[in-house]
């Protein structure tokens, strides 16, 4: 069982560590080498924990949680070291994290979905969809009537947002690690697009 609960200042640690982990395994071939061993799970805990703190312009994160009292069964379920997951205080074993508040260039969308990583042992699992919903809840509450993320195009999970109702919106070229990328941004507009197709499926 996952919880899917807001993030506390105590899981900056854990959430910098699922951020480079997740990097480390979706972008290997993609970025170079040398970039993604010099990652820091350090520094961008520091980034988050100011991020958690801070909820400017709407800014929000949401963790998945695998294990500990915060998941269903207070820690019998999930996580821990087969896992792969990384402790977050006394919350449990976080797997994965999803960021975003109001869009940082409007002129596409109200609301943003910044970051959406999962570890690798935990996807298929249905806690993406969850943590999108978890997302696009916080932002219709305030007050975005419609949602966009950016995405690399060479990025194998793109296919999750269209499947979503993402609907192709956008690319643009950039310079990153010393080297051209693209991206393309999804758009759910109106937001309640987002919310419908993540919505729980109902019990039989």
């Amino acid at each position: 069982m996952i919880c899917i609960r807001r993030a506390r200042p105590s899981d900056a640690a854990a959430i910098g560590a699922v951020h480079v982990a997740t990097w480390r395994t979706t972008y290997a071939g993609v970025l170079p080498d040398d970039y993604l061993a010099r990652l820091s799970p350090v520094r961008h805990a520091l980034g988050y924990e100011q991020a958690i703190a801070d909820r400017q312009n709407g800014h929000a994160i949401f963790v998945a949680v695998a294990s500990g009292p915060d998941a269903p069964g207070g820690g019998a379920q999930g996580g821990g070291a087969q896992g792969g997951g990384t402790q977050a205080g006394a919350g449990g074993t976080v797997v994965g994290f999803v960021s975003g508040g109001r869009a940082r260039r409007g002129w596409l969308a109200q609301g943003e979905v910044e970051t959406l990583y999962l570890l690798e042992d935990f996807r298929e699992r249905g806690i993406g969809r969850r943590l999108m919903r978890a997302m696009a809840a916080h932002l219709a509450a305030v007050g975005c009537r419609s949602a966009m993320l950016w995405v690399l195009s060479d990025n194998p999970t793109r296919w999750f947002y269209r499947h979503l109702g993402g609907r192709p919106a956008a690319e643009e070229r950039f310079r990153f690690a010393g080297q051209a990328m693209d991206q393309m941004a999804f758009l759910w507009d109106p937001i309640e697009t987002l919310l419908a197709a993540t919505a729980p499926a109902p019990e039989s």
